[in-house]
């Protein structure tokens, strides 16, 4: 065969059987990680503030009255390299070859937090006194980040045998690990959002230009996946829909309908009920059948009808980005950290339970659908991340999380750029489990290193 002929992408059909007809894990497995993910963060959090007050207070004894702040590069790197190996590394090896340990872990995690929490004096630092909630942006900055990373692990990992399928998207109905990614963009990107902050705020014309970069990825990913033959299973979006295109919709839609935050809770709640009852009277089975017409509706339902759903759950976090994060500040009266913490606390808990009457009573999760059992378990499972991140109480973020914060998008691109070139170099399903696993943490490794020197430099990976 001449070379020009050859497919670029000649195992395209087996990989993508190698992620169809799945059917997920256990909540219950989708809690344990929920919890492992930002326990990890808040250990390496609390180590990294007792080093850092070890230091200070070393200064301060040989009579040194300044502040350090270590700001080098090599000050940089190493603190970068503590976060990948007691942050990055222990997560991808949870997600990879010790998934069966993933109860254990998240027990042990639940352990090591409650006995911090409970005692007077840090288990990791005897000198530490730090009583203080760090702020409740902090924390959302730290949520934002881990959605990011976990995104960006998982979707070179999702191609390789050694990731648990139970991990993997599923095909209609289920709770996978993955499914959960792009609702958590959606509601990560509306708890912060100009919609939250003030309504007054918001001009239609900026808020389409910040959607134009959305659309352009979109048509590129499109573009691109069908040039170079890259694997798409058509039963997550359709056969030209993408992950860019419904976060475009759902900003297109919230800038047109502009309504108060604090109402916007309760137009979220009817948008999804009304969706609700349209899937039960029919259209479930329509999204979820295989023949497509030649229109290009009928060929992108799931992405096209599933905005419906996303734009409920944008609305629901827009409510409560504004309620937990901007009301309070705004009103000028100081909230207690203990009251917030409660309430996110609350929050998580009546969504898991939301979730198990709506998956019992009314229709399975399904993200393919994007329905109403849907929407509870990525609220449930993103206010679970939440609540267990601000037991973070030293304040300050990581190396790693101001790296990837920086650079949100950028970080994610790169990573989908990565995971492409290693799909085109290699079948990533004949690696043996120590091969893949070393694959997995060269591309952690080169992805973080990446983002970090990026963000060191004061780099901003935009185009627009």
């Amino acid at each position: 065969m001449d070379l020009f002929e050859m497919p670029l992408n000649p195992n395209k059909r087996l990989k993508e059987e190698f992620v169809s007809n799945l059917t997920g894990s256990s909540m219950l497995e989708i809690a344990a990680l929920s919890t492992i993910v930002p326990g990890l963060v808040v250990l390496r959090k609390w180590n990294s503030s007792c080093l850092l007050n070890d230091y200070v207070q070393g200064f301060f004894k040989k009579g040194k009255n300044v502040k350090p702040s270590p700001k080098g590069l090599g000050s940089h790197l190493a603190g970068l390299a503590l976060d990948y190996i007691f942050v990055i590394l222990p997560i991808l090896l949870f997600f990879t070859v010790l998934a069966e340990w993933c109860y254990q872990f998240a027990i042990l995690i639940i352990l090591l937090v409650l006995f911090r929490t409970t005692s007077k004096r840090s288990i990791f630092c005897s000198k530490a006194e730090n009583n203080q909630l760090s702020s409740f942006r902090s924390i959302i900055s730290s949520y934002r980040v881990s959605v990011v990373v976990v995104t960006c692990l998982c979707i070179l990992a999702v191609d390789f045998k050694i990731f648990p399928r139970r991990y993997a998207k599923t095909e209609t109905y289920g709770t996978g690990l993955m499914d959960l990614g792009v609702g958590s963009f959606v509601v990560a990107n509306a708890l912060v959002s100009k919609q939250a902050r003030d309504f007054k705020s918001l001009n239609l014309k900026a808020a389409l230009q910040s959607i134009s970069p959305l659309i352009l990825l979109g048509f590129g990913r499109l573009i691109s996946t069908t040039g170079v033959d890259y694997q798409v299973h058509v039963g997550e979006y359709g056969v030209h829909w993408n992950f860019f295109f419904t976060l475009a919709a759902v900003s297109i839609l919230s800038s047109f309908v502009r309504i108060h935050p604090k109402y916007c809770g309760l137009l979220g709640f009817l948008i999804l009920s009304g969706y609700q009852m349209i899937l039960v009277f029919g259209l479930s089975e329509c999204l979820t059948s295989s023949q497509r017409e030649a229109n290009l509706i009928s060929q992108n339902k799931e992405g096209i009808f599933s905005i419906f759903g996303y734009w409920g759950m944008y609305l629901i976090s827009v409510y409560f980005g504004h309620k937990l994060l901007f009301r309070a500040n705004s009103s000028g009266k100081d909230v207690s950290p203990q009251y917030l913490r409660i309430k996110i606390w609350a929050i998580a808990a009546v969504f898991w339970t939301l979730t198990i009457i709506l998956d019992n009573y009314v229709q399975k999760v399904s993200r393919r659908m994007c329905n109403m059992a849907y929407v509870a378990i990525v609220l449930a499972q993103n206010f679970q991340v939440l609540s267990v991140l601000t037991l973070a109480d030293s304040g300050g973020n990581l190396v790693l999380e101001n790296a990837f914060n920086q650079n949100l998008l950028g970080s994610f691109l790169l990573a989908n750029i990565l995971t492409g070139m290693v799909n085109l170099a290699m079948d990533t399903l004949s690696p043996s489990p120590v091969a893949a696993l070393i694959i997995l943490l060269a591309y952690s490794f080169v992805l973080c290193f990446s983002i970090s020197m990026v963000s060191f430099f004061g780099i901003r990976l935009k185009f627009w």
